[in-house]
């Protein structure tokens, strides 16, 4: 995080304020780490949406409050960098507006000033002003009619969020702040208003106004929505009640060389140290040790965590991220799908000894990662949410000692024949002592793609012992994992023995294995051979002013545009487009969109590769055969 000046992971920060507990878990914004975001979002009770004075809605404000929005979570918006140059505060809320049109955003506060004019903030609620410094000063004689104006909008919208505010207000009388405050607060939880504050954490001015609308409008646990768990198979609504059922949910796993710490958001009941506690998942018990509270790098022990609070164990033996600890199952975070990928190869073989744990380890940490050995490739791929995510992830994995190189992954295609066709092959060996004999016909079959490999013999009158028919087949397995023209496995092909001959000495298993294998390499080449490629069903989002560059591109990926569909100000686009130009969509869409547009992938089917293609891939695997 200091290397790239950005958040990469949630953070943990309890503060106290005016007698109440505020747990802020600090969420990285930028898209490659929205695995993060989306944990932080999970124990959640209110989001406090941060947006730039002087860029307003940025891609990463719109993709948490879409996260948000699947959790219904009541937010605040917090204007930041107000004294930076360009910052204006009338232009950001603007951008907000346009962005989230379906929401009411309603400013709290005006600023005073902007840029590096900026001098104060005015609290519409009281309609009182105070400095950067927080010391109260005179409303501006040129603002008190901007501010007449929208403390009159704010006490509207906040007479909405009360039945019984809104006839007091409807009657011509004027709320009071307090009551202001108490209809504010039912709106937002409601989800039918935002309000909006501005400042400038650099300049620390806001900060105690924002503590305080956080306090005064978010919803705390217990006042926040029931959460649905499941016990015994059956559904139950969690209350944050400390005496309740024990359910304390892990939403983050920070590990490093030096063990494993768990973050907990407890839900219901009470966890208490020295205790033992049941895994819902895997159904093991753990022993706790010490109980803490984190503040940064500094671990705070605690006797107990109630029910509401984010707290941390240390050294769990059985229990990752989305594990619940407790006699309730919480339903797991839903990570966003990967869509960047790359290959992984170890720099010696120290790396190649501790690669699996440790990258095990890492994901662990962060579970929007994944990895898997592909058995058609024969290569370790490593999938996450963009470049920056795993190269972050390779840093990560040189923290626990191993050192690798990431490439672009190869291409999982595979071979197959388009017709039918037929072999014969003679293996005859004599070298003085005991010969080798095996002669084998074959027919070659194109199967319905999916079918994979059969093998089969249509063999009269003996021409081949049947105990040779295993050894015939043998050797044709041999080669289907490594090809024929082009060194990819072998998919949708029958195999039929039909004639063949034997030696009454010289036949052996060894030589029927090699005639076999011949005869299908030789039957496979005139069979019309072809190669397929995988084909990913994608879905891209983004705004539709960019929608004819994104067509275009699709239309060079040799993609076919399924269907198209509308989503407020987004366009979302459907598509099948094959693997090999989908490598680096991530990082190219985003530059396509300036940032605003995202995708997912899933594997569909598998299709043939043009000619034209297919000759370009044959040739380059018959030079990297030969540099071999």
């Amino acid at each position: 995080e200091q290397r790239r000046g950005i958040s990469i992971n949630v953070s943990v920060v309890p503060v106290e304020w005016n007698g109440c507990k505020i747990n802020i878990l600090d969420a990285p914004g930028y898209l490659d780490f929205a695995g993060d975001a989306r944990s932080a979002l999970r124990v959640a009770d209110g989001v406090v949406v941060l947006a730039d004075a002087v860029s307003g809605a940025e891609v990463g404000t719109e993709l948490m409050w879409e996260y948000a929005n699947e959790r219904k979570l009541p937010r605040l918006v917090f204007i930041n960098k107000m004294d930076r140059d360009n910052a204006r505060f009338e232009r950001a809320l603007q951008s907000l507006r346009s962005t989230f049109s379906g929401s009411n955003l309603v400013p709290v506060q005006m600023p005073i000033g902007q840029g590096s004019g900026f001098k104060g903030i005015v609290n519409l609620i009281t309609r009182t002003a105070t400095d950067t410094k927080g010391n109260e000063i005179p409303v501006p004689a040129e603002l008190r009619e901007a501010v007449e104006t929208a403390a009159i909008a704010l006490m509207e919208s906040a007479a909405e969020g009360d039945d019984d505010l809104i006839l007091k207000y409807l009657d011509g009388e004027e709320l009071t702040p307090a009551e202001v405050a108490h209809g504010l607060k039912a709106a937002v939880s409601q989800g039918a208003l935002v309000p909006v504050l501005v400042g400038s954490a650099a300049e620390g001015a806001g900060l105690a106004a924002l503590a305080e609308a956080i306090v005064d409008l978010l919803p705390s646990p217990d006042a926040a929505p029931a959460e649905r768990a499941t016990r015994n198979g059956s559904e139950v609504a969690l209350a944050a009640n400390p005496n309740g059922p024990l359910a304390a949910f892990v939403f983050k796993s920070v590990v490093d060389p030096y063990g494993t710490v768990s973050l907990v958001r407890v839900f219901s009941g009470t966890l208490r140290g020295d205790a033992r506690v049941r895994n819902q998942r895997t159904g093991t018990e753990e022993r706790l040790a010490q109980l803490f509270v984190m503040r940064g790098k500094e671990q705070i022990p605690v006797s107990e965590l109630v029910a509401g609070e984010i707290g941390a164990l240390a050294k769990l033996a059985h229990t990752q991220t989305g594990d619940t600890l407790g006699e309730v199952a919480i339903t797991p975070t839903q990570m966003p799908s990967p869509v960047y990928a790359v290959a992984v190869v170890p720099r010696n073989q120290s790396d190649v000894d501790k690669i699996s744990q440790t990258l095990g380890r890492v994901v662990m940490e962060d579970p929007s990662l994944s990895w898997t050995r592909r058995s058609d490739t024969r290569e370790l791929v490593l999938t996450g949410l963009g470049d920056t995510h795993l190269d972050v992830a390779r840093h990560k994995l040189e923290r626990f000692g191993v050192h690798v190189d990431l490439h672009e992954p190869t291409v999982a295609y595979k071979e197959t024949i388009s017709s039918t066709a037929t072999a014969r092959y003679r293996h005859k060996k004599q070298t003085g002592g005991a010969g080798q004999f095996g002669e084998v016909d074959l027919r070659v079959e194109p199967m319905t793609r999916g079918e994979g490999f059969q093998f089969d013999e249509e063999i009269f009158g003996g021409a081949i012992s049947h105990n040779f028919i295993p050894s015939i087949e043998k050797g044709i397995r041999q080669v289907l994992d490594t090809g024929i023209v082009a060194g990819f496995p072998v998919v949708d092909v029958k195999a039929i023995v039909t004639d063949g001959k034997e030696h009454p000495v010289d036949s052996k298993d060894i030589a029927f294995q090699i005639a076999g294998r011949e005869a299908f390499k030789q039957a496979f080449h005139s069979a019309r051979p072809v190669l397929l490629e995988p084909i990913y069903d994608v879905r891209v989002t983004i705004p539709e002013n960019y929608l004819g560059d994104v067509m275009s591109d699709l239309n060079t990926r040799r993609g076919r545009v399924m269907g198209m569909e509308q989503q407020e100000h987004k366009a979302i686009v459907q598509a099948q487009v094959p693997e090999s130009s989908m490598v680096r969509y991530a990082v190219e869409l985003r530059s396509m969109t300036q940032g605003h547009g995202y995708f997912t992938m899933e594997f569909s089917h598998y299709d043939p590769v043009p000619e034209y293609i297919a000759k370009e891939i044959m040739a380059n695997a018959k030079v990297h055969q030969h540099e071999v």
